[in-house]
């Protein structure tokens, strides 16, 4: 990493921690003193190093990089723990890393534009919905239900799916899985080599737009492939996401085109799968 490139970075973490200082901070895990000593550390240490940008050096970044990614896991404890989302109260996740931290598999502009505005989309849409069919149940009147159903639908899925997908991808991604993730994907697929060709070509193939998506699948009590055209047909129910792939065009478009293949490979070598090792 060159000396404008680690610039960048710091100025990309900069952001992304005042972000995630301004989020939601009615969550609880705000009013938590070892959480706020956590951002306070991050944000002090961003500015000592803005004050002398030029000898900010690789190992400055990765010790940033740790504290933040242990704040990241923190706040996603916290919402895998969960309290109870109010009706219409969905808001968007912040990025667990900067805008160009995934560059250049996917650059800053697309990176900013598909969190931003299309995945806030969905969760704008979520609430909406939302909050309709709660009127609807006070006002005793149906009639626009079919509607805001599939809203609801729509967007949640959208949103949810999103969620997992920036949490899945890493600037530290890439490789092979370990552990009893790739005893599941070898018993299930044949090889980890087999998982990716398949991987790879249920994501090309999916009609339209779309997502390819990994999943535990507790009944079968083994790892499937999934395709779900938009965001929420013709898939399954009562399974649990792991590795979802956004292969909508507002995803890819900017950078690459037409050439979905390539996003496709791309991404699938920078999501964290690789350095993941854990129990199913």
């Amino acid at each position: 990493m060159n000396d404008q490139a680690l610039i960048k970075y710091l100025r990309e973490m900069d952001t992304w921690a005042n972000h995630i200082a301004k989020a939601d901070a009615s969550r609880k895990i705000y009013e938590d003193p070892s959480f706020q000593e956590e951002i306070n550390e991050l944000l002090s240490n961003i500015k000592e190093w803005n004050r002398d940008a030029s000898s900010f050096n690789l190992d400055n970044a990765h010790e940033l990089n740790e504290l933040a990614e242990k704040i990241q896991k923190r706040l996603g404890s916290h919402e895998r723990q969960g309290n109870a989302v109010p009706i219409g109260g969905h808001q968007l996740p912040p990025l667990p890393y900067g805008y160009a931290a995934l560059e250049p598999y996917i650059d800053r502009r697309m990176m900013q534009l598909h969190h931003d505005k299309h995945h806030k989309s969905y969760v704008d849409g979520l609430n909406k919905a939302e909050i309709e069919m709660q009127k609807a149940r006070k006002n005793n009147n149906y009639d626009l239900i079919k509607h805001w159903e599939r809203e609801a639908a729509f967007n949640g899925a959208g949103h949810y799916l999103h969620t997992i997908f920036w949490e899945i991808m890493s600037p530290e991604g890439g490789g092979k899985a370990g552990g009893d993730l790739l005893k599941e994907i070898e018993s299930s697929f044949g090889s980890f080599q087999k998982f990716k060709e398949h991987f790879s070509a249920a994501a090309k193939k999916v009609e339209g737009s779309g997502w390819t998506i990994l999943v535990w699948a507790p009944r079968s009590h083994r790892l499937e492939i999934l395709q779900a055209e938009k965001h929420q047909n013709l898939s399954q129910w009562d399974v649990i996401p792991l590795l979802p792939l956004d292969v909508w065009e507002h995803a890819y478009y900017l950078q690459y085109e037409n050439d979905r293949g390539e996003i496709r490979g791309q991404l699938v070598e920078r999501s964290e799968l690789g350095g993941c090792s854990g129990s199913l």
